[in-house]
């Protein structure tokens, strides 16, 4: 079912060009994203609903979905499926306010003072997919954070649905009613990017957007980056597992299979020095898959070039390997597996040891399921408080403290030949 990769005596000059990625051309849907959010842009509402009739089959008279439909959502809710969402709310908060940063003061002497402040992002748009599968629980990752940051003001968009009467999944309005939020738009992809990008109708300008979404939420939002900030390029969800002979090949498989569920263009990688867990998995998978309900889908994803059995001579190989794929989800399966957790360089989110699937990860860990794909986790971070929050640095010098460098500031200012630069300086000591 999944392709075979063998690393064993092999060490290229970059592990990069070797190891297993979808095809998830953005530049391809640049052309089509663009002549959406230029519509967006110069027609508004008119864009918005003709687009939804279009990409959705629905024709909405309001996009704004009104409060009482959001408490009825959350009245109707399944109580199970309450019980858990209000379980994973209270795990995130308290990993979120363990991250609330607080601001720094340094004095650099009498009367100089800069003080690093971290304040709120004023306004965010939050994007929650409606795709395969209604992700409630991006709900939850896209607002605890957000609203333990202090983000004063929180609008979040998701497609509209045909066989809910144009609105979104139920269970997504649920959770928008069970955190408080009321500015919720029946409004999907690239549109509804663009939408939170310029204000357009009930929805005014946001300053931030997050949220991960399919290729042309991604195409947008790079294209609109500038326009608006955004979080990162998150692409079609992947797991590697890093793994040797002592992991458990049924649960290996299980987690494979967990995240091809998501999309066909879902990758899972196994990179593991064991040739045995190889045969033991792929075996698993055989017998897993058969059972699974989204059989089509996952089948697609596990035999796509986005995944496959990488073997590697050992582990030290194994953790070159999986910190250049740099996975959004990385699961460590292996004897010790804290210490080698430890020395991974590159990944979203790590798991540790045989207990800790990304499932849990995906609802109640307490960490954020919104992680860099493709790549990314070699230099960006998962969403977090931090992604709502920016910093200012406040500078407070009295006139004795500015009389202490203003020489300094006087002679760097000539060095760069902006001598206004220095002579501001200069206009506070008249001689």
């Amino acid at each position: 079912m999944m392709r075979r990769i063998d690393l064993r005596g092999e060490r290229p000059e970059d592990y990069r060009d070797v190891v297993p990625r979808a095809d998830f051309d953005i530049e391809a849907a640049v052309p089509a994203v663009h002549a959406i959010c230029e519509d967006v842009r110069t027609r508004g509402m008119t864009a918005i609903h003709e687009l939804s009739e279009r990409f959705d089959g629905v024709a909405l008279d309001d996009i704004r979905i009104d409060k009482a439909t959001l408490a009825d959502a959350l009245e109707r809710l399944d109580r199970d499926v309450l019980a858990g969402l209000e379980e994973s709310i209270r795990r995130l908060r308290a990993t979120c306010a363990a991250e609330l940063e607080h601001d720094v003061v340094t004095d650099l002497g009498p009367g100089a003072r800069v003080t690093h402040r971290k304040v709120a992002v004023d306004r965010v748009g939050l994007y929650v997919p409606g795709g395969l599968a209604p992700l409630v629980s991006s709900v939850l990752m896209n607002v605890v954070p957000a609203q333990t940051a202090g983000v004063r003001s929180i609008a979040l968009a998701s497609p509209p649905q045909k066989e809910f009467g144009g609105l979104p999944h139920p269970t997504i309005l649920a959770a928008c009613a069970l955190l408080g939020v009321d500015e919720v738009y029946a409004v999907g992809g690239a549109q509804a990017i663009a939408m939170f990008a310029y204000g357009v109708g009930p929805c005014r300008r946001v300053d931030l957007v997050t949220g991960p979404g399919n290729i042309y939420v991604v195409t947008a939002k790079r294209l609109l980056k500038g326009q608006v900030g955004i979080d990162s390029e998150a692409g079609p969800t992947e797991i590697a597992v890093l793994a040797d002979a002592s992991a458990d090949p049924a649960y290996v498989a299980s987690d494979l299979i967990s995240q091809a569920e998501h999309d066909p263009l879902a990758a899972s990688v196994l990179v593991t020095p064991s040739e045995e867990l190889v045969e033991q998995v792929s075996a698993e998978l055989d017998r897993q898959v058969a059972a699974t309900r989204h059989q089509e889908r996952i089948r697609t994803a596990l035999g796509g070039r986005q995944s496959a059995f990488v073997l590697v001579e050992d582990l030290e190989q194994g953790l070159d390997v999986v910190d250049a794929y740099a996975a959004e989800h990385l699961e460590i399966q292996t004897d010790d597996a804290a210490s080698w957790a430890a020395r991974v360089r590159n990944a979203g989110a790590i798991f540790v040891g045989p207990h800790a699937p990304v499932s849990l990860g995906d609802y109640c860990a307490g960490s954020n399921h919104v992680l860099p794909s493709a790549g990314c986790a070699c230099h960006s971070s998962g969403l977090s408080v931090r992604a709502f929050t920016k910093s200012v640095h406040v500078v407070d010098y009295s006139r004795e403290a500015l009389a202490e460098v203003a020489d300094h500031v006087v002679t760097l200012a000539e060095a760069e030949d902006l001598p206004g630069h220095g002579a501001a300086v200069r206009a506070r000591f008249p001689r």
